[in-house]
């Protein structure tokens, strides 16, 4: 009769244990597949001259560290690129043999993405942020970034995100925004905090992904994508 009360608590503890030793062993891995990517994020932080975290920051929005993600506008790969926006960095690279299926090859995306996000970010360099004038053009493209601080006496960031009237590109920045300073506090993320960023960011894409079924739903004139572009 002493067992039953045992075995009734280990009933009721093993599940949890298991799913708690589960998500650890699939949080080290994920943390090892993450890291492979370094490597490339700090050759196409020195040629394009952006911070290594904001580029690290990025992948992580868009694509969760998978080379192989692929998005509703015809992005691709790690950095959300689309493939008029690759062709225009291979023009730019004077590369000969680029083909659009190269963009789901890490290297090549994120110089891709670097790139393109590196170009946005300078067109804003009075700012006092430009990484986040950078950010919305990166997202939503440049027309709308421009008619946000169309208004604005300065380009101050702050008072720029508050114009920004796409609830999902204002979420993007500051999502980004807040792991970069994570990487840039921590640069060896403990496996609590990759799993929690895993968990939020599924969120936030999934988000994205039915604001942007509904925008193609509705009647509207279409603009060139920006590379991670939600909106037409």
């Amino acid at each position: 009769m002493k067992r039953r009360p045992r075995l009734i608590y280990l009933a009721i503890l093993l599940p949890p244990l298991v799913v708690v030793a589960g998500a650890w062993w699939w949080g080290k891995q994920e943390k090892a597949r993450d890291s492979r990517f370094d490597a490339w994020i700090v050759e196409a932080s020195t040629r394009y001259q952006l911070d290594q975290n904001l580029i690290r920051a990025v992948i992580w929005r868009e694509s969760d560290f998978d080379p192989a993600a692929t998005g509703l506008a015809g992005e691709r790969g790690l950095m959300q690129v689309t493939p008029s926006a690759g062709q225009e960095w291979a023009d730019t690279e004077k590369l000969e043999n680029y083909r659009e299926t190269d963009l789901f090859e890490p290297r090549t995306n994120i110089l891709a993405g670097s790139w393109y996000l590196s170009r946005a970010q300078g067109r804003w360099a009075e700012a006092d942020r430009p990484e986040v004038f950078g950010l919305a053009e990166y997202n939503a493209g440049r027309t709308h970034a421009r008619r946000w601080a169309r208004d604005l006496p300065k380009p101050v960031a702050g008072a720029f995100i508050e114009k920004i009237d796409f609830p999902t590109t204002k979420k993007y920045i500051l999502d980004i925004l807040d792991r970069h300073e994570l990487y840039r506090m921590h640069p060896n993320l403990s496996v609590r905090e990759l799993l929690w960023g895993k968990v939020t960011g599924y969120w936030w894409r999934w988000q994205e992904r039915r604001s942007l079924e509904k925008r193609k739903s509705a009647p509207q004139t279409r603009n060139a994508l920006p590379p991670s572009s939600q909106y037409a």
